[in-house]
């Protein structure tokens, strides 16, 4: 934006989300003067600029729940948020699949996001590395899938780095987990409701705990970080046990479980894909933070 004249001859204006100043003679000032802390136009600039990163947050916020949740999302929906710089930014360069009229997105189609336009549809880099436009006539809405749901991931990636894809909000590079085989998952055929793998985790404080766990972006109730989630349709909630004591008492981690909507508790053979990536990234994230005493502790 343009230089908004002020008091004592200086000059502010907007970079982003940064108020930049300059002074009489057109110096630039690496800060606005503590002089002009309450002038109209700084002080409405700093409102504007906190306003601005606030809907920079909100629409990564939203594209990641399109991720994580595996919700079909409307072409005109992307092209009539395009235009916007912070929708933009959050969503160019994913990789996106059309979706069909049963349900199911075509991955063999899919493709990263470069444009977006209400009469010709999504403009993407498709895996051969062709621009191509996505029809909105043929293609009405696409599902921009979660990486564990991608063939080949390591091809993607390296593909991606070629590209020199810069996504803003995670997904290629998205860390995963796979659920193990029955065998391998605790009990029997994976009949055990709950995963111990980030249990034990200390904390001198509860506080710690759930702080973390608020700070990563994940809500907190009943002692529990939870992540709300959305597999095939199917309402579900991973749910990590951080503590239930007072919130400056020593805390130790429990076990991690998934549950659907209804609050029943999942057997882990039940859990899917995408909810058992997901639910074990918060309870790796939140077990991050955790006390180490010994080496061999920091290195789980």
């Amino acid at each position: 934006m343009g230089w908004i004249e002020t008091a004592g001859g200086y000059a502010v204006s907007l970079e982003g989300t940064r108020v930049l100043c300059r002074n009489a003679a057109g110096r630039a000032l690496k800060q606005v003067p503590p002089k002009l802390k309450d002038d109209v136009e700084v002080v409405r600039l700093r409102q504007l600029a906190e306003w601005l990163a606030r809907h920079e947050s909100e629409c990564r916020e939203q594209v990641d729940a399109w991720l994580v949740r595996s919700l079909p999302v409307p072409v005109a929906l992307l092209a009539r948020v395009w235009p916007d710089t912070a929708w933009q930014a959050a969503l160019r360069d994913l990789v996106v699949a059309p979706v069909g009229e049963d349900g199911s997105a075509d991955t063999a189609r899919a493709g990263f996001l470069r444009d977006a336009d209400p009469v010709k549809g999504l403009g993407i880099v498709d895996l051969d590395g062709d621009s191509v436009w996505l029809d909105p006539a043929g293609v009405t809405s696409v599902l921009i899938p979660h990486p564990v749901l991608l063939e080949d991931l390591a091809e993607l990636r390296e593909f991606a780095a070629e590209l020199k894809v810069e996504q803003g909000v995670e997904q290629l590079f998205r860390e995963v987990w796979q659920r193990p085989e029955p065998e391998g998952v605790a009990g029997t055929a994976g009949t055990d409701t709950s995963w111990s793998a980030y249990a034990n985790g200390k904390f001198a404080q509860l506080r710690h705990a759930t702080g973390r766990a608020l700070t990563l972006g994940y809500r907190v109730r009943g002692g529990q970080a939870l992540c709300r989630l959305v597999e095939d349709g199917r309402q579900l909630e991973a749910a990590y046990w951080l503590g239930g004591d007072y919130p400056d008492a020593e805390a130790r981690t429990g076990a991690l479980e998934w549950r659907d909507g209804t609050g029943r508790r999942l057997p882990l053979g039940e859990v899917g894909p995408v909810a058992w990536s997901e639910g074990e990234r918060m309870a790796a994230l939140v077990f991050a933070g955790r006390v180490v005493e010994s080496e061999e502790e920091g290195a789980l």
